[in-house]
């Protein structure tokens, strides 16, 4: 009992890290991008794949098609965080998530992202 209370306190003890990921289909190399601001909710992202509930329809079907074994998790950038008490952390996800948006390009035949109407 003392090693689970002991892993427990582990577990709770990992810093929280935000930033951007990727979900990609290694069969056709599409990719979805996106931001989390914490990083251990991308267990969430694979449970509603594997569930058939992702909010992301072209991502799902192609997850059901394909299985999991044809999709890669990646880590693209972890957010430094500053010290400051004027850091706006969900502002600097966002601009973080815009700028592997740009790079990256999913969208259409690349990827699963939807543009944003501006």
């Amino acid at each position: 009992m003392d090693r689970k209370r002991e892993l427990k306190q582990q577990y709770k003890e990992i810093p929280i890290e935000a930033g951007v990921y990727q979900i990609k289909n290694i069969k056709n190399q599409k990719m979805f991008v996106s931001s989390t601001r914490n990083f251990k909710t991308l267990n969430g992202e694979k449970f509603m794949l594997e569930s058939g509930n992702h909010t992301n329809n072209a991502l799902q079907e192609e997850w059901s098609q394909l299985g999991k074994e044809a999709f890669s998790f990646e880590t693209l950038e972890v957010l430094k965080k500053k010290n400051d008490p004027y850091f706006n952390e969900k502002e600097a996800l966002a601009e973080l998530e815009a700028k592997w948006l740009e790079k990256l390009q999913p969208y259409e035949e690349q990827g699963y992202n939807v543009r944003k109407s501006q």
